[in-house]
């Protein structure tokens, strides 16, 4: 194996567990190469560490569970974000600030739902 990559793309995913809603998001450095053979293969890392691809078989940190939703980077973080904003607002005290999304959190299965709504049409 050759020690420098022919390309590297840099690509990001997001990911929900369907078993226990647990979601997280992972940046990737894909290396593409040649063996000496000529024949192409692929090197995904994270954190600078050779991982196996996240597209073959995620599997769930929380719960260790393979039932796993890939998406396109963001959709986690920005569920996270919003929760992050109502939990300051709640220890505020910012009543009104806290009140609009509290309706959403009503139902635990909100933020899950929302990130695989677009996978339900298909």
């Amino acid at each position: 194996m050759s020690d420098t990559a022919a390309t590297t793309v840099h690509e990001a995913y997001a990911f929900a567990c369907m078993r226990c809603g647990h979601g997280w998001e992972q940046a990737y450095e894909i290396e593409h190469h040649v063996d000496g053979s000529g024949q192409a293969f692929v090197v995904y890392k994270a954190d600078g560490e050779r991982v196996p691809s996240p597209l073959s078989t995620p599997t769930c940190a929380n719960c260790g569970a393979h039932v796993v939703r890939i998406m396109r980077s963001g959709r986690v973080s920005t569920v996270q974000q919003l929760l992050r904003q109502q939990q300051a607002a709640r220890e505020r005290g910012n009543a009104e600030e806290a009140a609009v999304p509290a309706a959403a959190e009503a139902s635990h299965h909100w933020q899950l739902s929302d990130l695989l709504h677009p996978f339900h049409r298909r």
